[in-house]
């Protein structure tokens, strides 16, 4: 005789299970990233396959050597920590913020620097407050800013077994990338007023970061995240709108000297940033309300920065500056708790 299923289950806390867990939204995110990762691969040839692996190879080495410590389990193997998939999304993501020309050495250091001083010196997974991926980027312009600004063209597939002169270069050696420099489409617009036409921003044919290939493939991956939900959509949308909107209003005083609203959501790293850095769940505000103001934020920094700073360039700095403003942003759009009003105690 079979017995009865009890009409009242009894579990232990948590009793909200979901399946996503941490290591299966780093894959999702990692998948999201391959067509634009292949689009690279196949504008810059060789030296993408090169520098992604350099940096990845960097924040891997990290990860093995100081995850299992900053993780505090004792006796924990080294390297378990990479089994979430952490340190290869950053050295990823840090990868796609680079010149294709960039020195090896350098893409591993940014790596390891983004790992150990973005995320473990804070405590390991969860508890760091900037992106570790733009950390990285941003010690290595501090650091090394005539390489971090050089700049190649994009070949489209003719050159997939060239390797760039300065790839190879030497720690603290001369590298010999000058030679073929060429201007991003951020650069042409600040400094020339030269509008590059919308369909090469989308498809990826100019110069620029690897991650600045083709917005229409890193748009796509952002919809794989979002039917996913393993993003906040209302943080690249809050980001894209403004920027957008900022765009248009001053257009409205001089349309040849500021960018038109489509330019400035396709070009330079904004869609990389707005919807796979932006939307960390660990340095991004965790309320709706919060998300939209952290959004709106990150793209008035953005524009800010690209129309009167002296950079043509300003997603990693609008990023990091609203990750430091985070842990404010959640203290003050915390809803109210049930039952407690202005005058509770």
């Amino acid at each position: 005789m079979r017995e009865r299923e009890p009409k009242l289950l009894l579990f232990h806390a948590p009793l909200l299970r979901q399946a996503t867990t941490t290591p299966k939204a780093m894959r999702d995110v990692i998948y999201a990233l391959l067509p634009a990762t292949g689009a690279a691969v196949w504008f810059f040839g060789l030296g993408a396959i090169l520098v992604l692996s350099a940096s990845i190879l960097g924040a891997v080495a990290a990860e093995w050597l100081f995850g299992s410590r900053a993780a505090g389990a004792a006796g924990c193997l080294r390297g378990r920590s990479l089994l979430d998939g952490s340190g290869l999304l950053t050295g990823l993501l840090l990868g796609l913020t680079l010149p294709p020309g960039l020195p090896l050495w350098m893409a591993f250091l940014g790596g390891f620097v983004g790992i150990t001083l973005g995320k473990l010196i804070w405590g390991g997974l969860g508890q760091n407050l900037f992106n570790p991926a733009l950390l990285g980027r941003a010690f290595l312009l501090a650091t090394f800013p005539i390489a971090m600004t050089t700049w190649v063209p994009a070949a489209a597939g003719t050159g997939l077994t060239d390797l760039y002169p300065g790839s190879l270069a030497l720690p603290f050696m001369q590298s010999g990338i000058d030679g073929v420099t060429a201007a991003t489409p951020l650069g042409l617009m600040k400094f020339e007023q030269e509008a590059t036409p919308l369909a090469a921003l989308a498809f990826g044919n100019t110069g620029g970061s690897l991650g600045e290939t083709s917005g229409l493939l890193l748009l796509l991956g952002g919809l794989y995240l979002w039917l996913r939900r393993d993003l906040d959509w209302r943080i690249p949308v809050g980001i894209l709108l403004t920027v957008a909107s900022f765009s248009f209003c001053l257009g409205l005083f001089d349309a040849g000297r500021f960018p038109a609203p489509l330019f400035s959501v396709f070009s330079g790293g904004l869609l990389l940033g707005a919807i796979y850095m932006a939307t960390d769940p660990v340095t991004s505000p965790v309320t709706p309300k919060g998300a939209w103001v952290f959004g709106v934020g990150v793209g008035l920094l953005v524009m800010l920065i690209r129309v009167f700073g002296g950079l043509p360039e300003g997603v990693m700095y609008a990023i990091l500056l609203m990750n430091a403003a985070t842990p404010l942003i959640d203290r003050y759009t915390q809803p109210r708790v049930f039952g407690y009003g202005v005058g509770s105690e």
